[in-house]
C-alpha cells in the first residue's frame, strides 16, 4: 500500500509518540486543543503550532500522509476568512478598542485591527490540524479502545470508537477500487477532463461507495454477533499498554502548556486577546 493510501490510517513506528497510550494522546490532544480554542494570543498560538509540527517530525508523519488534509483544511480556513470578513468587517476594531485603517474597498473600511484578528483566527484553526494528524496516525485502535475501557468507559463503546478509527482507510480503499473500476469502464475523472465534468462524474462513485459501506456494517455486526459481543460485562484486550514514565511526562508537558497558556491570557493580557495596538 502506497503513502497516499495510508492516510487516516494508524502509521506503525517505534517512536516516543508510538509508544504512548492511547488515553494519554487523547488527554494530550484536548489539553494542546483547549489551550489553542482557548486563547486568541498568536504568540501562544504559533508556539503550540511550532510545538505540533516539531512532534509530527518526531512521529516521522510524511506530508504526503497529510497532504489531502491541508488542503481541505486550507480551503476551510480561506473560506471561513472570507465569509467572516463579509459578515462582520469591523468586528476586530470592536475587539481591540481602535481603529486604523489602510485601505478602503467598496466602501468597507479595512483595518490593521481586523486583519490581526482575521491573521491570529486562521493561525488558531491552522494550529489544531497537525494535533489530530499526530493523534489519528500514532494510535492503534485497538490499543486505544483498551485505554478507554481501562478508566471505567464501557468495553462496547471503546469497541465502537475503534470500529470507527478503523473504517476512514476502508472508506479510502473502497473509494479508490470504486475510483478505479469506473475508469476502466471509461468514466472519465482524470485531469484531462473538464472540472465540472469530473465533479459530476466524481458524484457517481458515492452511490456504490454508501451502498458498500452499508454492506461492511452488516459484514461486521453478523461477525461481532456470532463472536457473542457483548454477551458478557467485561473482557479481556489482545493489544494493552500499560502506564508508563513517558505517558507521565507527555501528561506533565502538555498540561504545563495547557496552564501557561490560561495564564498568559489572565495574568498578562488580562483577556483572551491579545492587543498589540495599545
Amino acid at each position: 500500500m502506497n503513502m497516499k493510501m495510508k492516510l487516516f490510517s494508524y502509521n506503525l513506528a517505534d517512536t516516543f509518540i508510538h509508544r504512548l497510550s492511547g488515553l494519554t494522546k487523547l488527554i494530550c490532544f484536548l489539553f494542546l486543543t483547549f489551550a489553542v480554542m482557548y486563547s486568541y494570543d498568536i504568540r501562544v498560538i504559533l508556539v503550540v503550532m511550532v510545538f505540533s509540527i516539531l512532534l509530527m517530525r518526531i512521529a516521522k508523519i510524511q506530508f504526503s500522509q497529510v497532504r489531502l488534509m491541508v488542503i481541505y483544511v486550507l480551503i476551510f480556513i480561506l473560506t471561513n476568512a472570507v465569509i467572516s470578513f463579509f459578515f462582520s468587517p469591523e468586528f476586530g476594531t470592536t475587539i481591540y478598542g481602535t481603529s486604523h485603517e489602510f485601505a478602503r474597498v467598496f466602501g468597507i473600511s479595512l483595518t490593521y485591527e481586523q486583519l490581526f484578528y482575521q491573521v491570529t483566527k486562521m493561525f488558531k484553526y491552522a494550529s489544531v490540524i497537525p494535533l489530530g494528524m499526530i493523534f489519528l496516525l500514532t494510535t492503534n485502535p485497538s490499543e486505544f479502545a483498551s485505554s478507554l475501557n481501562s478508566i471505567k468507559v464501557n468495553y462496547k463503546v471503546a469497541i465502537a470508537v475503534a470500529l470507527t478509527l478503523r473504517y476512514f482507510p476502508d472508506i479510502q480503499r473502497d473509494y479508490k477500487d470504486i475510483y478505479l473500476a469506473q475508469q476502466a469502464r471509461g468514466l472519465e475523472l482524470s485531469r484531462k477532463a473538464k472540472f465540472i465534468d469530473r465533479f459530476k462524474n466524481s458524484l457517481l462513485i458515492v452511490i456504490p461507495l454508501i451502498f458498500s459501506t452499508l454492506d461492511r456494517v452488516e459484514v461486521i455486526s453478523n461477525a461481532m454477533d456470532l463472536r457473542g459481543f457483548s454477551k458478557g460485562k467485561t473482557r479481556t484486550w489482545y493489544t494493552t499498554r500499560k502506564f508508563s514514565r513517558q505517558d507521565a511526562l507527555a501528561l506533565i508537558v502538555s498540561g504545563l502548556i495547557f496552564i501557561a497558556t490560561v495564564s498568559v491570557s489572565i495574568f498578562i493580557n488580562k483577556s483572551r486577546f491579545y492587543n498589540p495596538f495599545i
